[in-house]
């Protein structure tokens, strides 16, 4: 099966939610978050992780996960770009994210970390 390499900046929190499934799926979205955002690219996720989540967590942290999904799957979605073409991501639906879950390939995994907001 072909798969696509994706990354997702998140938070302490929503890592430990990671974790505690065997780093294996994304938490639900809160009812304020509508949309799931997994991004095409490392450094588009390192900014969002660096500049966002490391500087207005509590603790300080982001990180930059990485993770394939099926593109048969990714395949029913577009790409967005949501300001210059590196920022690109996909906007899956909060309810479509157990179907993305099962969709992921091996296991969601850390490859950067940001303490408090450092460049």
């Amino acid at each position: 099966m072909s798969t696509i390499t994706l990354y997702r900046p998140v938070g302490t929190e929503e890592l430990k939610l990671i974790e505690a499934s065997g780093w294996t799926t994304f938490p639900p979205r809160l009812p304020e978050q509508p949309i799931f955002y997994p991004v095409t690219n490392e450094a588009y996720a390192a900014q969002i992780a660096r500049d966002w989540n490391a500087v207005h967590n509590d603790d300080k942290r982001g990180y930059v996960t990485r993770f394939d999904v099926s593109a048969d799957f990714l395949a029913a979605f577009d790409k967005k770009v949501v300001g210059g073409r590196e920022h690109e991501e996909y906007w899956i639906p909060a309810e479509d994210l157990p179907l993305f879950n099962a969709a992921i390939e091996g296991q969601i995994e850390v490859v950067v970390t940001f303490e408090g907001g450092a460049r």
